[in-house]
Order: structure tokens, then sequence, then C-alpha cells
């Protein structure tokens, strides 16, 4: 896919690593701008920095909604406006209803969901005065299907699948779009502490039909796609890149054990 970005300008959240990282780089390697919104200061003003006519690095919390408006006026100071908005900023949770810290909890719905609200609030008032543009909000498949002990986790990227949905629908005939992208397991370094637990990552990766863990770049692709004209007649709805994990509804793999008799 060879997607021209010229003259477009995007807000990136979560933009200095994994897949925001990977969105960042090709909106910048195909002539558009965008400003990346993160943590993380070393590795976003590096990823900044070797693009510096087309990408802006900003410090950005994004449980405060005045820093997503300071990197929403950031883009339209640097590049003239906005034209959509990538929102991959996140964290994990292990825990379960009964047992996990009441303030972690409110730590990953502030992240995770409110962290979303606040993106697409300072993004919106951009995008109308353009005339429209694109929201691609980073979900997971964890918000479609439940996990293990993840409670937070997996009630904050369910309340991001619907958001995006009502955006989708209260915003459309503003020319705004917004789609939720809902990975499986992607080697990220939010993922990258599978690989500490014996036999948990080869557990995982052989639940996966294409029998491999997803890279940043698989989703950028089709983060990019939905940012594009392209995609002009998707919206309010939710797509999962997962390589086939949720299309199984868990039970054995009957004909393999037939076929090993």
């Amino acid at each position: 896919m060879d997607i021209d970005f010229t003259g477009k300008t995007y807000l990136v959240t979560g933009g200095a690593s994994g897949i925001g990282a990977a969105v960042v780089e090709y909106i910048a390697t195909h002539q558009g701008t965008a400003v990346i919104a993160d943590l993380n200061d070393e590795v976003g003003g590096a990823l900044a920095a070797r693009f510096p006519t087309q990408l802006r690095y900003l410090h950005t919390d994004v449980t405060r909604l005045e820093q997503l408006e300071a990197a929403c006026e950031l883009a339209e100071t640097a590049f003239g406006g906005l034209d959509g908005a990538v929102n991959s900023a996140g964290i994990g949770s292990l825990g379960t209803v009964a047992d996990m810290p009441v303030e972690e909890w409110h730590s990953v719905i502030n992240i995770d969901l409110t962290g979303v609200f606040h993106a697409c609030r300072a993004a919106i008032p951009l995008l109308r005065r353009r005339g429209g543009g694109s929201i691609v909000n980073i979900a997971s498949l964890s918000g479609v299907r439940a996990d293990y002990g993840f409670a937070a986790y997996n009630a904050a990227k369910a309340g991001v699948i619907n958001l995006t949905r009502t955006i989708g629908l209260d915003h459309a005939a503003e020319g705004i779009r917004a789609t939720a992208v809902c990975p499986g397991y992607i080697a990220t370094p939010l993922t990258a502490g599978t690989g500490m637990i014996d036999g948990l990552l080869d557990d995982w990766l052989g639940r996966v039909p294409l029998q491999r863990a997803g890279t940043p770049e698989d989703v950028a692709q089709l983060v990019v796609f939905l940012l594009s004209p392209a995609a002009s007649y998707i919206t309010g709805t939710e797509i999962v890149i997962d390589g086939g994990l949720g299309s199984s509804n868990n039970q054995p793999n009957i004909p393999a054990f037939f076929a090993a008799m």
C-alpha cells in the first residue's frame, strides 16, 4: 500500500513507540506531517528529529485535556491544521474485579478510555475547521472478547469501541469518520513481558491461526488505510486485526486429534 499524505496533518497519541510510532513513520515517509503526543521524551524526540520538517514532539499526558488541546494547537501552528487523529496511548493491567487495587482501575480507565475521549474532544474542533477528517482509536481484541484477569483493560477497551461508534454517529454529517482498530497479540513494548513467563508466548501464538505475532507495521497499514480517502465509506465501527485469534470459539481442534490417531 502506498498512500500519499502530502498536505495532511495528524495527531498521534502514544506515537513514540509501538503501533503509534509505526503510524508516525509511515505518515512522515509518505509526505505527511504529524504531532507525536507521548510521555517518552527521549524516544519521541529522537523520532521527531529524524524528520525535522514533518514531525513535532510534545510531552503529553492523555489524562489531561489541556495537554491534548496543546498538542492540537501545535499541529495548527506548525502545520496549518489537523486532518485526523490516531489514539494509541495506553497501558496494560492484570487483576480481577475482586483483587485489583481501586487506584489501578482508575488509572487504566483514565489512560486507556478517558485519554481517548480527551484526544477526540481536542481534535474534533480542528477537524470541523478542515471540513472533516478521520479518527482512528486503537482498541483491542480484549475489548471485543474478555480475557482472564484483565478486568480494567477489558472494560476500557470495550469502552473505546463503543465511544468510537458514538463519535462516528454524532459527527458523520460533519465529514468526520471514526473507527476502532482491535489488535490481537502484537509484538510491542506493551507485550514484551510475555516472553519472560515460561511457555506463555508459545501458548499464546499457538492459538493464532496465522501462527505468528502481529507487528506494529501490520496494524499501521490498516490505520493509514482508515485515515485515507480509500476508507471514505467506513465509520462508526471496529475492525479486528488478530491473525484469526478471535475467530475461534475456543473449543478443541477436533480434526487435529483425529489426524493424530
